[in-house]
C-alpha cells in the first residue's frame, strides 16, 4: 500500500499527467513570491505539527517542559552558604540523599572543615565523569531508600534530602524518613517541592515510576508529628534570618528538624 502511495506522488508530481501541475511549475518560476509564500506555509504547518503531533518533535516539547521546571536539588546548592551559617559546626559531616547527590557532594566538599557523602536513590547510567570518580571513592553510592541506610545511628551530623520524598508514598515515608533522622546526629534537612508550583519532570516520570506528590506544609507537619520528629526551631529561625539578610527565597519547602535518637 505505501508503494502504491509513492507511485501516485510520483504521478501528480509529473507535469505530463495533469495540466495545471506544469501551469503551476511555469507560474512559479515567473514568481518567487509565490515560492516564498509556500516555504512559509511549510514551515508554519511543521512548527504546529511539532507542538501538537507525535514523534521527535514530541521529545522537544518535553524538553523544554525539563529545562522550565526546578529541582530541589539545586534549591539545595543555593542554600549551602546559609545552610553554613544556620548550623555551622553541624556542617562538618554532611550527608545528601536524592537525585544529582554527586553535584551536591562536589559543591559541598569545596567548602572549608567539610566532608560530604550522597546517597543516589536511582541508578546513575549517564554519570559523568566527575560522579564516576565519586562513586569508586565511596563518597557517593547508590542505595534505595525504601530500605534501611548502610550506614550507623550518628554517621552524620547533618543529613539533607532533596527530590527524593516526593516520590514515595506515605507507607514508603513511614519507614524512610524517620530512617533518615536516625543517621544524623544534629539535624534533618528536607527539601519537598511546593504545590501548585511545580510539577514532575517529563523525564523524572520514567525514571522515578511514578509522579511526584506535591504535598503541603501542613500535610508535612502533620507527618512529623505522627512520626514522633520535632522541628529544630533554633536552626530553623537562624536560617530564617540569613535569608532575611540576602533576600533568599526559597523556591521548595525548607523543613529543619531535630534527629531522632
Amino acid at each position: 500500500m505505501a508503494r502504491r502511495q509513492v507511485g501516485s506522488t510520483r504521478r501528480v508530481g509529473d507535469s505530463g499527467s495533469f495540466p495545471f501541475v506544469g501551469a503551476l511549475h511555469s507560474k512559479s518560476r515567473s514568481s518567487p513570491l509565490l515560492s516564498i509564500c509556500l516555504v512559509l506555509l511549510g514551515a508554519c504547518l511543521l512548527i504546529g505539527y511539532a507542538f501538537s503531533g507525535p514523534g521527535m518533535f514530541k521529545s522537544i516539547r518535553e524538553v523544554s517542559k525539563i529545562t522550565g521546571d526546578y529541582s530541589c536539588t539545586s534549591e539545595v546548592q543555593r542554600a549551602i552558604p546559609l545552610l553554613k551559617t544556620a548550623y555551622g559546626d553541624s556542617m562538618r559531616k554532611v550527608l545528601h540523599v536524592g537525585p544529582d547527590t554527586c553535584a551536591v557532594v562536589s559543591t559541598l566538599l569545596k567548602e572549608d572543615e567539610t566532608e560530604a557523602w550522597g546517597v543516589e536513590p536511582y541508578d546513575v547510567e549517564d554519570a559523568d565523569s566527575s560522579c564516576k570518580s565519586l562513586l569508586r571513592k565511596g563518597l557517593v553510592r547508590v542505595a534505595d531508600i525504601k530500605f534501611p541506610l548502610p550506614y550507623r545511628a550518628k554517621s552524620f551530623s547533618l543529613v539533607i534530602v532533596s527530590d527524593a520524598l516526593d516520590y514515595l508514598s506515605p507507607k514508603y515515608l513511614n519507614k524512610t524518613v524517620p530512617e533518615l533522622a536516625r543517621v544524623a546526629s544534629d539535624g534533618l534537612l528536607l527539601f519537598a517541592g511546593n504545590p501548585g508550583k511545580q510539577k514532575a519532570k517529563a523525564a523524572e516520570l520514567s525514571k522515578f515510576g511514578r509522579p511526584a506528590k506535591m504535598r503541603s506544609s501542613s500535610w508535612w507537619n502533620r507527618f512529623f508529628s505522627q512520626t514522633n520528629l520535632e522541628e529544630n526551631e533554633a536552626a530553623s529561625k537562624k536560617f530564617e534570618k540569613a535569608a532575611t539578610k540576602v533576600s533568599y527565597t526559597p523556591a521548595c519547602q525548607i523543613f529543619h528538624l531535630k534527629p531522632l535518637h
